[in-house]
């Protein structure tokens, strides 16, 4: 079973949802290829292990570290693109992020405890085929052992009981032996992205502060605008009680006029 390059089969997203939607897809994918990983070991060191075995379980760590690498480099671009105008957008879009952040941590956790176990397997089972087959600490060393051809049952029964090493022994070991440091190499990998997480998860908690802050603001420039509403409300209020008792003034100076002259 063969995996492609993790950004080998679909155009690059640039815009937000897509890249959303690309990370939440690639984590959800990390996390099913993590599960499929964790079987995959439990079947290491018994009679299920074959080769074919090893090559599957080889290329889905690398696959899934390569997802975790896109994943990392998509949510970088996420914090690159710019800001909605609008804060409740810059909210929304705040929240996703976390959210995605949050996911792609607890999977990348889970993903390393396997590959940390992965490799572990593969130690045990290159020190198991140097002690099988009597390989010194170097791997290319074999002991030479003395034996007297006087009695040809002991000569049987010394190499039944400690076998020298072959060339198929050695191209195991070898495989393994590239297989750990390729693991190593993927284990860094995460090591890297997990520090790239946590500045990003920095920048954004700064982020953050900043849209609240500019929020605040805006409330702070509504509660004084409804302030000031309400104070010419109530001018507005005050000077129409004035000019009606004006009005009312002055009919009653007109009235009193009116009845004096009749009553003249």
């Amino acid at each position: 079973m063969s995996y492609m390059r993790a950004d080998s089969s679909r155009s690059q997203p640039r815009d937000f949802s897509s890249l959303i939607q690309t990370c939440s897809s690639n984590i959800q994918k990390i996390s099913q290829n993590t599960g499929q990983i964790k079987n995959l070991l439990y079947q290491l060191g018994t009679r299920q292990e074959t080769p074919e075995l090893q090559e599957k379980l080889q290329q889905l760590q690398h696959y899934t570290n390569q997802l975790a690498k896109e994943t990392n480099r998509h949510l970088k671009e996420l914090g690159s693109l710019p800001p909605p105008p609008s804060p409740s957008e810059q909210r929304q879009q705040k929240l996703q992020k976390e959210r995605l952040m949050n996911d792609f941590s607890a999977a990348l956790n889970n993903f390393q405890v396997v590959q940390r176990k992965a490799a572990e397997k593969e130690k045990e089972s290159v020190a198991r085929a140097r002690a099988g087959s009597r390989v010194m600490g170097d791997g290319g060393n074999v002991d030479e052992q003395l034996v007297t051809f006087e009695k040809e049952d002991e000569l049987t029964q010394t190499q039944i009981e400690e076998p020298s090493i072959t060339e198929e022994d050695l191209e195991i070991i070898k495989e393994r032996e590239t297989n750990i440091k390729q693991l190593e190499a993927d284990i860094m990998d995460v090591n890297q992205i997990f520090k790239d997480l946590a500045l990003m998860i920095h920048d954004q908690g700064q982020m953050i502060d900043s849209i609240e802050a500019n929020v605040e603001s805006a409330e702070v420039h509504i509660d004084r605008g409804a302030v000031q509403l309400q104070k010419a409300s109530y001018y507005q209020r005050k000077s129409r009680k004035r000019m009606c008792m004006l009005v009312l003034s002055l009919v009653l100076i007109i009235l009193i006029i009116i009845i004096w002259q009749a009553i003249k």
